[in-house]
């Protein structure tokens, strides 16, 4: 048996905002006496280790940016771009294609409600071509009419 040992519920993940801890049991007569040395030279080392994380944590840099996709109902989409607080990309065209695409790609939730957006102006857009292709056949009609 090893020195450190999780706990079922450390491994299930049932606790995942509790801090992590080792269970660490008594040497055994299993359990040779060197171990228990290498284990405090770990430990008089943890502290250096600190150390690099804290100085490395100051060098990391966040980068701010707003991005924005904005639709209508007819399926006209536009993305804004913000770095820092500054306009990049104002009123950018975006395909309703690659809209979706990247939607998928983030959230089933956000998916979900943008291809309900894009159905809807998918439907409007088919009922428009039917007018449409109503109103051509009428012209052909009235034309055929005057020409015979």
């Amino acid at each position: 048996m090893t020195e450190e040992q999780t706990t079922p519920a450390e491994t299930s993940g049932a606790d995942s905002t509790a801090p992590s801890a080792v269970a660490t049991e008594a040497p055994s007569s299993e359990t040779p006496a060197p171990a228990a040395t290498e284990t405090s030279e770990a430990q008089a080392e943890a502290p250096k280790k600190r150390q690099t994380r804290k100085s490395t944590a100051k060098k990391t840099r966040t980068v701010e940016l707003t991005l924005t996709v904005t639709g209508t109902a007819d399926g006209e989409w536009q993305a804004d771009l913000l770095h820092q607080g500054k306009r990049v990309v104002q009123a950018l065209p975006v395909a309703a294609a690659a809209v979706s695409k990247a939607a998928a790609e983030l959230n089933p939730e956000i998916s979900e409600t943008i291809e309900g957006v894009i159905n809807e102006a998918r439907q409007q857009h088919e009922a428009k071509l039917a007018e449409l292709e109503a109103e051509v056949e009428r012209v052909r009609k009235a034309l055929a009419e005057l020409e015979g």
